[in-house]
């Protein structure tokens, strides 16, 4: 009896401490999605020019209704460990909540537990991506917006399937030549302020000769 207790208590202790923290833990879910992403293992990808094509669908290998309670997928850009490791604002935690391995959506889209059929999208990569190693992640949320299943391109060890992107760094041509535009402006704007101001002060002498004479 004592260690039913024991048990017991445990058990709801840890039900407390979930409830406190609030989120869904990620080693609760189960792998139910397969996603696939168009980089190939190593790619290199240029953040506001290249694409990524993402296909998604429901793990046919399943029991049937297994998800029964998906109401929405979100693909998500994820970090890989080895742009996590020394940056605390991408850290990887367990519960969801405050979990920031994943912090860039790709897609939303709601769930058709009628059509069994992979779904697919084309993202163009935002210049605000910043440099890193990456792979793609897809959630299922129920009608709570909580986290109810997931699949990913990597393993399980997140080691496998990786691809950097390259972020927007340094200065566009565009914007040099911008630069250099408006410098010559302001050069020759300055000429032609000195050149007025002259002519002016010529002028101003001229009627003041006059004027003694």
């Amino acid at each position: 009896m004592a260690s039913y207790k024991v048990v017991a208590a445990s058990f709801l202790l840890c039900c407390l401490v979930q409830t406190c923290y609030g989120g869904v833990l990620f080693s609760s879910l189960e792998r139910t999605i397969d996603v696939t992403a168009s980089p190939k293992e190593g790619q290199v990808l240029s953040a506001g020019v290249d694409k990524i094509s993402v296909t998604w669908a429901l793990n046919n290998t399943l029991p049937s209704g297994i998800d029964s309670t998906y109401k929405t997928i979100k693909v998500k850009l994820c970090y890989a460990p080895v742009s996590q490791r020394d940056r605390p604002w991408r850290k990887m935690e367990n519960n969801l909540s405050r979990d920031k391995t994943c912090q860039q959506k790709i897609v939303s889209k709601p769930y058709d537990a009628s059509n069994k059929t992979s779904q697919s999208f084309e993202w163009i990569i935002g210049r605000d991506i910043p440099t890193a190693t990456y792979f793609v992640r897809a959630y299922a949320y129920d009608q709570n917006d909580m986290e109810v299943g997931y699949g990913q391109t990597t393993n399980d060890k997140k080691s496998t399937n990786l691809f950097e992107i390259n972020g927007v760094t340094g200065k566009h041509t565009s914007l040099d030549i911008s630069s250099v535009c408006f410098s010559a402006f302001s050069v020759v704007s300055l000429f032609v302020f000195f050149y007025i101001e002259k002519r002016k002060g010529k002028a101003a002498s001229s009627v003041e000769q006059k004027v003694i004479t």
